[in-house]
């Protein structure tokens, strides 16, 4: 088994092909991008940013970084990692490596896990992207220098700097996904496979910060463009929250913290306990 970098990135300004030579990336067109001495490479420009700084803020990422690391979401990054080891074995029946991408990947949490995992499964070749330059900035401290597991790439799920039909598998895991460029940058037969918040998903935490709960949402699959349904599973389950610090980093790695008026978000800092539902639909698609 062998973990490398995802290498077949595209140029964000015209989308040719990147080549890697000398700690930059270069298209033919001579659009060039270094690679940061952390390990990433910012490959959203200007002209596709909303704002000065998109994304989860480095307050956020540090919250996200410690909630996930305590292990509250372990059950859910199980599942989505023998979901992609499956695919993986039958995929690298046929070929070298199966490749994968981690489309808003925040500070690496799940392609590390699944990195973890893969000690005895075919070769992977990985690649994180987040919006937030914080997060992937995180993601990278974090991964090895000298043998890096991934490529870490600051960019956007709508414009993603991946060349076409080049991916075995897209992860979106409580993300923002853009469908016709997932559809893009997967092969045919790859798999998109999204983690979502299903009904009861926070629901204690939720009723703290909000006066009443929403309708919940339909569960019901949707039919993708470009996508057939492949399959769904559900994993649910409840966790403890003790002292605030652990309920403030779950309020602020969610968008919650925002949607929560003030006397919302005072109520939940009043917290010294919180017992909370953890509820996420996997769902597997496949690129037709």
């Amino acid at each position: 088994m062998s973990i490398t970098p995802f290498q077949a990135l595209a140029c964000p300004l015209d989308g040719k092909p990147l080549s890697w030579s000398d700690s930059v990336w270069r298209c033919s067109d001579g659009h060039s991008f270094d690679i940061a001495k952390q390990g990433y490479v910012n490959l959203l420009p200007v002209q596709q940013k909303r704002s000065h700084d998109p994304g989860d803020n480095k307050a956020m990422v540090a919250a996200r970084q410690r909630f996930l690391n305590a292990g509250h979401y372990q059950p859910i990054a199980d599942a989505v990692i023998r979901a992609v080891l499956n695919y993986a074995e039958v995929q690298t029946l046929s070929s070298e490596s199966f490749s994968c991408l981690d489309a808003g990947c925040g500070e690496g949490y799940y392609l590390r896990q699944l990195a973890d995992a893969a000690a005895n499964s075919p070769s992977l070749s990985l690649m994180g992207l987040d919006i937030s330059k914080w997060a992937v900035l995180a993601a990278a401290k974090q991964d090895n220098k000298q043998a890096p597991l991934s490529s870490w790439v600051v960019g956007s799920n709508a414009h993603l700097p991946v060349q076409t039909e080049t991916l075995d598998c897209v992860l979106c895991m409580f993300g923002f996904p853009v469908l016709s460029e997932f559809a893009r940058v997967l092969r045919t037969g790859g798999v998109l496979l999204q983690v979502e918040a299903g009904p009861n998903h926070l629901r204690e935490l939720r009723k703290v910060i909000y006066p009443t709960l929403k309708p919940e949402r339909s569960t019901e699959t949707e039919v993708l463009e470009g996508f057939i349904h492949h399959s769904s599973e559900r994993v649910s389950y409840s966790i403890a929250l003790n002292g605030s610090d652990a309920i403030a980093d779950l309020l602020a790695m969610t968008p919650h913290l925002y949607r929560a008026s003030a006397e919302g978000r005072a109520r939940a800092a009043a917290l010294e306990m919180l017992s909370v539902t953890v509820d996420a639909r996997i769902v597997i698609y496949t690129r037709i």
